[in-house]
């Protein structure tokens, strides 16, 4: 049983880190796709390929975290799951990318404050899953809001130089 607690635990972490990591990559190509002001056929495509690697790691996030709760529930664990604010915390931050996610492609919320968004709560996600953001829930909440409003500030700044360097 110890082998598959292991296993679960290394997807997960892989889940977070592949949407991280890919979260950035996004970033990177939709900054340099639109060094020319336009984005064309080929770099929509690219950006799918992107929007693909992000749904892998949230879906191999989501249910390694759901097979490690029944896990935990199947072995009478003492502390289950649901009783630590770490649990809470990774549920909020999932529901967070899933919902951001959303709106930015229905334009819902501007590119700039939706990605993020995203962004931040990928990276607190990976932090989480490697047990490094051990905090209280209303500090990982204001964490979050404070990260996302750095990084939010980083990636305008980041758009604006890119955009006018032509």
């Amino acid at each position: 049983m110890t082998k598959l607690i292991l296993f679960l635990f290394f997807c997960q972490v892989l889940g977070a880190f592949t949407g991280a990591c890919t979260a950035i990559w996004g970033e990177l190509a939709h900054i340099r796709a639109m060094r020319d002001g336009e984005i064309d056929t080929a770099e929509r495509a690219h950006l799918r390929v992107i929007a693909h690697g992000l749904r892998f790691g949230m879906t191999l996030l989501l249910l390694s975290s759901l097979a490690l709760a029944v896990v935990a529930y199947a072995l009478h664990e003492t502390l289950q799951p649901a009783l630590t604010a770490n649990y809470w915390i990774f549920t909020l931050l999932t529901l967070l990318v899933i919902g951001f996610s959303w709106a930015l492609a229905r334009r819902r919320v501007s590119f700039t404050f939706g990605s993020a968004a995203a962004l931040t709560a990928w990276w607190l996600l990976a932090y989480l899953t490697l047990g490094r953001l051990t905090i209280p829930f209303g500090s990982a909440v204001a964490l979050y809001v404070v990260l996302t409003a750095v990084i939010y500030g980083l990636l305008r700044t980041i758009r604006i130089f890119a955009v006018h360097k032509r």
